[in-house]
């Protein structure tokens, strides 16, 4: 569903219970298009998020954290300027559009009061943030919309603010029955359609919503569900609902991931989907859109790491299958060290210029008769010199090859390790490490303008389990070598899922034995935290860090351990997020 009016007048009633009269504390902007305001409001610290992103612009209250930028850009700066220490007194919607205003009380340079507006519009790509004074003039954009453009609407610092073009459309909240049922009556669109045609601030979802409570066509149940719909607006009596997949596990239906959302209970789907009743709204756009953000921020940040990860595996396994190609080949060398033996014990019938000889094989029980290539321009002992050199260059070759697949299948076990830390790369430092570590690892040159950077300490993932053990878990292959190598004590126990990439885990016993309902659930984390997140009875392997080696001259992230124990388990998501520290 995109961000309707609808869904605007929900989160501004919202942010008017739990924002009106904070005050504003910090500004972040941990990316170009999303704010993020700290906010204090009596005892309760809270966070007021406003992405301006074309694929997922949204506000809302939020329990997100993210990562401050070591520098921050100038417009967060020039916020930071206006808006610390100023307080919230207001949040108004514009309308029924998807635009809001919240308004900002604060002193100036002075000390004399001083008013500002944080303009929102929630508008798809044309999603904008932008700061005014008590007058309304611009001080700063998110966006520069520059008349270059957009000559009838640009948007400059000294600019007056204006709002969006109206469009032609009716204000749902000042419908009336006679007024709908007469425009229905007059149309030929499906009820859906007509309902997003005619009026403002509807989503897909919402109209179809409320032509499925009308049930047909019939003009007088459409209004009926309409004026349903609009009451909960103007009533104010919103419920937040998240859709969710269907998914079977076990054979039994579990919610799976997000679909949709709204402000209002939603039926359409009956028994196609889960519809769960979510507190409040923040808390809706969060569940909804964090997973599906941070695989988009994901891809966008490590778009080159990706293309050079992918370059390689396809390169690694082109060469691989020649080199299985060419020892395939090399299994001819038993028949090359025949011609040879043949050759020298029947060389007193064989004659130089003869291109070939049938020559019996007493070796075979019965003897055979073998038909021998030969060279005519060699003489016969040249000709067994021959094959026998093929012969050994053919064994040679064989232990060559087989040195260099293992070669190729390691780096391609190690590519793949880097996949699966990319896909649990959480903040802008997890994707900096990864890419510290292609470059130690002889990467540099296909990673374009890549510049090194000074080494941070690692930040591995903490957790604690039920029985109150420490449990850190690695989030890409530098992690994992701090944690095994540097941080973990002998009689600490580490856990790794079975032959597939994956983090490493490692409990802190302090010289204890957990308990069995411990180590399982850090056998459970390792199976989060892999390659097979998504299977069912994933096995781990355990054993204590005193077990645990890492090979000189090993890819980042690579071990040998030895008496090791292997328990099955199922990866929970829920689980790792209960136990999660940090």
């Amino acid at each position: 569903m995109a961000f309707d009016a609808g869904m605007m007048s929900a989160v501004v009633y919202e942010m008017n219970l739990e924002a009106a009269d904070a005050k504003i504390e910090r500004v972040l902007q941990p990316s170009k298009d999303l704010i993020v305001l700290q906010l204090h409001s009596g005892r309760a610290t809270k966070r007021l998020m406003i992405s301006a992103s074309s694929n997922n612009p949204r506000i809302n209250i939020t329990e997100l954290t993210f990562e401050n930028p070591t520098e921050p850009p100038m417009f967060c700066m020039l916020l930071r300027k206006h808006l610390v220490g100023a307080r919230i007194s207001e949040v108004r919607q514009f309308g029924f559009e998807r635009a809001l205003e919240i308004v900002v009380d604060g002193y100036d340079e002075l000390g004399y009061p001083s008013k500002k507006y944080i303009i929102v519009e929630i508008m798809g790509k044309y999603s904008n943030l932008i700061l005014c004074d008590g007058d309304y003039k611009i001080i700063a954009p998110l966006r520069i919309v520059e008349m270059s453009i957009n000559q009838k609407r640009p948007i400059l610092p000294g600019m007056g603010y204006e709002l969006p073009p109206p469009q032609d459309k009716l204000d749902p909240l000042k419908a009336e029955r006679a007024e709908f049922i007469r425009l229905y009556e007059n149309t030929e669109l499906p009820p859906d359609k007509f309902i997003q045609t005619k009026y403002l601030g509807f989503s897909q979802l919402v109209a179809r919503e409320i032509a499925f409570r009308a049930g047909g066509r019939s003009p007088a149940a459409l209004w009926e569900a309409f004026d349903y719909a609009v009451g909960i607006i103007k009533t104010k009596s919103y419920t937040p609902t998240l859709i969710r997949r269907k998914e079977l596990k076990d054979g039994v239906v579990i919610p799976g991931k997000p679909l949709d959302y709204c402000y209002l209970p939603i039926s359409q789907y009956g028994g196609s989907a889960i519809v769960e009743t979510l507190p409040d709204f923040g808390t809706l756009l969060d569940t909804f859109f964090e997973e599906k953000e941070k695989t988009e921020r994901l891809q966008q940040r490590a778009a080159d790491i990706f293309r050079l990860l992918t370059n390689a595996e396809t390169r690694l396994k082109k060469k691989t299958a020649l080199q299985r190609r060419d020892i395939a080949d090399c299994a001819e060398k038993e028949k090359y060290r025949r011609y040879g033996d043949l050759i020298i014990s029947n060389i007193y019938r064989i004659e130089r210029g003869m291109t070939s000889a049938t020559l019996t094989d007493w070796s075979e029980d019965p003897p055979v008769d073998v038909s021998v290539p030969l060279d005519a321009r060699l003489s016969p002992a040249a000709n067994a010199q021959r094959w026998y050199k093929r012969y050994a260059k053919a064994k040679t070759a064989e232990v060559e090859l087989a040195k260099q697949i293992e070669i190729s299948e390691r780096e391609l076990e190690y590519i793949h390790t880097v996949f699966d830390a990319l896909s649990r790369a959480e903040t802008d430092s997890d994707i900096t490490d990864i890419r510290r570590e292609l470059y130690e690892s002889g990467y540099a040159s296909k990673m374009k303008n890549y510049v090194a950077t000074k080494p941070q300490k690692p930040k591995p993932m903490l957790f604690e389990t039920t029985g109150g053990y420490e449990v850190l878990i690695g989030k890409n292959n530098a992690q994992n070598d701090y944690i095994t190598t540097r941080l973990a004590e002998p009689d600490d126990i580490w856990f790794h899922v079975k032959n597939s990439p994956g983090s490493h885990v490692v409990i802190r016993t302090g010289g204890d034995t957990p308990p069995d309902e411990d180590l399982t659930e850090c056998a459970v984390l390792a199976a989060y935290f892999s390659k097979e997140r998504e299977g069912e009875n994933v096995e781990v392997d355990y054993t204590e860090i005193r077990y645990v080696k890492k090979p000189n001259g090993s890819k980042p992230g690579y071990v040998t351990y030895k008496r090791n124990k292997t328990a099955i388990v199922t990866p929970d998501a829920e689980l790792a997020k209960r136990l999660r520290k940090n």
